[in-house]
């Protein structure tokens, strides 16, 4: 039998049960479908951290106050007990370091901001005009707070895009004077919408000079420092210089935990990478059941086509051509759930994406290869057996079955 022949064999075979095709190929197409679906979710969830990480400022160092044991961030530990805090001066003393460009103090606490009768408890966060840079935040309307001395409470306040809306509806923001806690400010800008970042959403954060926000929280500690490297080569030199120089100014003490953005992007992509193939591995298991169903299904097909086998064999076809016949099928099958299931799989990352437009859930390439090959090898596999036993049948008494 030429191999036209033995394809179109197996094609009108294949065809003549139209239900048990269908549902072969249906099995079939779940699994490759769910392996491209729960990649998408697991490499666009790793996409997205990294991404929104990425957003929150380049080459940052982020100085948190106590010591972490484990090397491990939580953002319960953010704000810790230490033996010495950190302070402006801490800060401030950063800026001598070589390989350190910018650094932005940051006091974080809340309180309720009220304007014409209208009142809400905001985030307010204490910092100097160096955060706008290291944050890579971009001003909607009006200006950042005043450079100059850190420690000089001017009586004035960057607002969010949500702040904005919520206090000032269509009327002008800027030049406006509003009660921040028990301080009056006046609003100098208008952040433009960002959303969250480094567990705060800017959209919603009342920004003032980080000497005013002390006074206000009655605190002369500080949150945490952000510093910006001069490059990203220089990332890793300057958190062992921060680290040196707090280490001397808290009397040889190394109370405080570095984080740098590398680092965290490195252990997020490791982390989120290896969860998309453990997610594609249980995936894969459907595909194996299908793989037990095609040969399930092929085995009562040899039993039902006994007679048809035996005529084969007495016009001549050999064992091989027979084996071939059934493999080919159990292929041909396993190609078209294959396919199917590519297709289903990729309308519902689209599905994903157009109802969630900032997750970038698309299939990785490799999954979708990995997922079609195996639909492949595993239906072709699973149809050896059957193949096999057909190949074996006797040609009479294959024909005096019925």
């Amino acid at each position: 039998m030429r191999r036209p022949d033995l394809i179109r064999f197996a094609r009108d075979a294949a065809a003549g049960n139209p239900l048990r095709t269908f549902l072969l190929v249906l099995a079939m197409a779940i699994g490759v479908g769910a392996v491209v679906v729960l990649t998408a979710l697991g490499d666009g969830a790793r996409r997205y951290v990294l991404d929104e990480f990425s957003s929150i400022g380049s080459n940052l160092v982020i100085v948190l106050p106590g010591r972490s044991q484990t090397g491990g961030f939580n953002p319960a530990n953010a704000i810790t007990s230490t033996p010495r805090d950190l302070t402006i001066d801490d800060a401030q003393a950063l800026l001598r370091a070589s390989a350190v460009h910018r650094a932005a103090p940051l006091a974080v606490g809340t309180s309720e901001i009220s304007h014409a009768g209208r009142l809400r408890e905001v985030t307010v966060a204490g910092t100097t005009a160096e955060f706008i840079e290291v944050r890579r935040l971009s001003l909607a309307q009006g200006r950042f707070l005043s450079p100059g001395d850190w420690r000089r409470a001017a009586p004035e306040a960057v607002i969010g895009a949500k702040i904005r809306d919520e206090m000032f509806g269509q009327q002008p923001a800027l030049g406006q004077l509003v009660r921040v806690g028990d301080r009056r400010v006046r609003i100098v800008g208008v952040l433009a919408a960002s959303g969250q970042g480094l567990g705060m959403n800017t959209d919603e954060l009342v920004l003032v000079p980080v000497a005013l926000a002390q006074t206000m929280f009655n605190s002369n500690t500080l949150f945490r420092i952000l510093v910006e490297a001069t490059s990203r080569e220089a990332i890793e030199p300057a958190s062992a210089q921060v680290g040196e120089i707090i280490r001397l100014r808290h009397e040889g003490e190394q109370d405080v935990t570095i984080i740098t953005q590398d680092a965290v992007l490195a252990t997020f992509d490791r982390v989120l990478g290896t969860l998309t193939l453990a997610v594609a591995g249980i995936a894969a298991i459907s595909l194996a059941v299908a793989g037990i169903l095609v040969m399930n299904v092929m085995l009562v097909s040899v039993t039902q086509r006994t007679s048809e086998v035996g005529l084969l064999k007495a016009l001549g076809a050999s064992d091989a051509t027979i084996r071939n016949a059934f493999l080919c099928e159990a292929a041909i099958l396993s190609v078209a759930g294959a396919l199917l299931g590519f297709l289903v799989g990729h309308a519902g990352a689209a599905l994903i994406r157009l109802f969630y437009p900032a997750f970038p859930a698309y299939p990785p390439d490799w999954a979708v290869l990995a997922a079609l090959a195996t639909a492949l090898a595993t239906g072709t596999l699973f149809g050896v057996l059957p193949a096999r036993r057909a190949a074996r049948l006797d040609a009479v008494l294959a024909l005096s079955r019925r």
